[in-house]
């Protein structure tokens, strides 16, 4: 017995099935003109139409789940009222349509709530769900500090924002720093690794405001350093330290505000290897393995199995 998961984010045509034990992720990254920071909804939406039949078939290749019984999807970014991004109707769409011909309940979540999801499961700690936590939803286009609690049916959990960016994410740092030294668009693994071989290792002390920062200075910074032409590596360890030490900083802060609450890190800017080894050096934070950081529906598939486990209505 099993559950079928669907996510359509703005970068990742994903799908995932789990018994509740072990499952599989198949996901495909939306394709980005070289030269271009992202995509427009209608171009995102008609990629994830067109390649969730390949992203399905490519999951029940080799090891099948034996029956489905739910069928799951995101289908906004956040679990808040007015929160609303077209290329979520994808998975959306497919997966109800699914859960008719299967004659199995279908179950709605929130890609942050799946985010949170598989990073618990994969992290070895899925019992977070089930109590308070705080939690980083780092990714191209969210830098959020959470506090975290369970829903009231035990399903799903709801995010509070004590803080993040006022302006632009740390994805989007790490994007724009990337895409101006020509890497590839999503930048992150290629920026990481350029920025290893800088023998210059500087960053800036981003202000925190509470629990708030800007990065939106630090891509200013960032342009001049390559305008005036700074080694790549150098540019690339600046934008990246930059980033991983204002979160650092401001996940210190938050845990001296709520003690005890251990904290959980997602999104695909949480698969930065530099930021992992910051974080769980000084804050002990847990982090997903780097394949269910990034956007993936494991953690749809993981929502809609407790959800069918423990008799949630659809």
């Amino acid at each position: 017995m099993a559950v079928l998961g669907l996510d359509t984010s703005n970068y990742t045509t994903s799908a995932a099935w789990f018994d509740g034990q072990t499952g599989r992720n198949s996901g495909r990254l939306l394709e980005v003109r070289p030269g271009e920071l992202g995509l427009r909804q209608s171009d995102a939406l008609f990629q994830h139409v067109k390649r969730l039949p390949q992203v399905v078939s490519a999951l029940l290749e080799g090891e099948r789940p034996r029956d489905i019984r739910a069928v799951g999807a995101s289908t906004r970014p956040r679990a808040v009222e007015g929160s609303y991004m077209p290329c979520f109707l994808a998975g959306a769409s497919q997966g109800q349509v699914l859960s008719q011909l299967l004659g199995v309940p279908f179950y709605a979540f929130s890609h942050q709530q799946g985010h949170l999801a598989a990073a618990a499961w994969s992290a070895g700690r899925l019992d977070l769900l089930d109590r308070p936590f705080l939690a980083w939803h780092l990714s191209g286009g969210t830098t959020e500090l959470l506090r975290v609690e369970p829903e009231e049916d035990g399903v799903a959990v709801r995010a509070e924002i004590l803080g993040g960016t006022s302006d632009i994410s740390a994805g989007q740092l790490i994007d724009r720093t990337g895409v101006l030294l020509g890497l590839p668009f999503p930048a992150g693994k290629r920026l990481e690794e350029l920025s290893r071989q800088a023998r210059k290792r500087e960053a800036y002390r981003v202000k925190l405001q509470g629990l708030t920062f800007s990065l939106s200075g630090m891509e200013n910074k960032v342009r001049q350093m390559a305008e005036r032409g700074a080694d790549p590596a150098e540019t690339a360890w600046f934008a990246q330290e930059t980033v991983c030490r204002v979160v650092l900083a401001c996940t210190q802060a938050a845990m001296e505000r709520f003690p005890g609450l251990p904290v959980l890190c997602s999104g695909g800017v949480a698969s930065n290897g530099r930021l992992r080894e910051l974080l769980h050096q000084s804050c002990g934070a847990l982090f997903a393995p780097p394949q269910y950081s990034t956007d993936n529906a494991m953690g749809t598939a993981i929502l809609t199995w407790r959800a069918l486990e423990r008799g949630a209505e659809p």
